[in-house]
């Protein structure tokens, strides 16, 4: 396996780990799509906790802009140069509870229909050193960069959304061999050193 690369996170604030290859690998459960070392993060309140659990919650789907992070500005892992945009797939309701069962029935459909059905809204920037970082499910019309744009870790790239295959606002980020996603290998990454695992609240300050 190759070194990880290293990363600083792409927001500010209190996000919540889900998904670490800390945990296993291949970290989603499945090598499709280059996404063995892919996590997810969470936006969360001061308490650590998304959107409450209620009734509702377990009956129907919500809106995305009842959780905490729908919005939340997203940034540059890495300096880099975008290489890929996508900003115009719609953010659908969130599901959880028996909801969210109905919605993983449809999980083979959109794999089906290919990588952009599944990242939703997403930026690619491709890293001097040669890998490719990927932030996907990023809110519709929040896309910030345009491709060929040198970028600065740091820089803002768009917000949070619920656009792909999400079942909550999330940011999916994961490192890539080169820019063609369906042919691409995956790369490991870390965050100044080290990979939170599943559960962990991440506070970017």
């Amino acid at each position: 396996m190759r070194e990880p690369i290293d990363l600083s996170y792409p927001f500010r604030g209190r996000w919540l780990t889900q998904n670490s290859p800390a945990d296993r690998v291949p970290s989603h459960g499945t090598t499709l799509f280059a996404t063995s070392y892919a996590i997810d993060f969470v936006p969360v309140d001061e308490t650590g906790r998304t959107a409450p659990v209620t009734l509702t919650t377990l009956l129907r789907p919500e809106p995305a802009d009842r959780f905490p992070g729908f919005g939340r500005p997203v940034l540059a892992p890495a300096s880099g140069t975008v290489v890929a945009v996508h900003d115009q797939a719609p953010d659908h309701d969130a599901f959880r509870g028996l909801p969210s069962v109905g919605y993983a029935l449809t999980q083979r459909r959109r794999a089906a229909a290919g990588w952009e059905a599944l990242a939703g809204n997403h930026v690619l920037i491709a890293l001097p050193e040669g890998p490719v970082v990927a932030l996907c499910h990023l809110q519709r019309g929040s896309v910030q960069v345009v491709p060929g744009q040198q970028l600065r870790v740091g820089e803002p790239l768009g917000r949070c959304g619920n656009s792909g295959n999400s079942t909550e606002p999330h940011v999916h980020l994961q490192a890539i061999d080169q820019p063609d996603v369906r042919r691409a290998g995956a790369v490991p990454l870390a965050f100044a050193g080290r990979l939170p695992r599943n559960g962990e609240v991440v506070d970017a300050g």
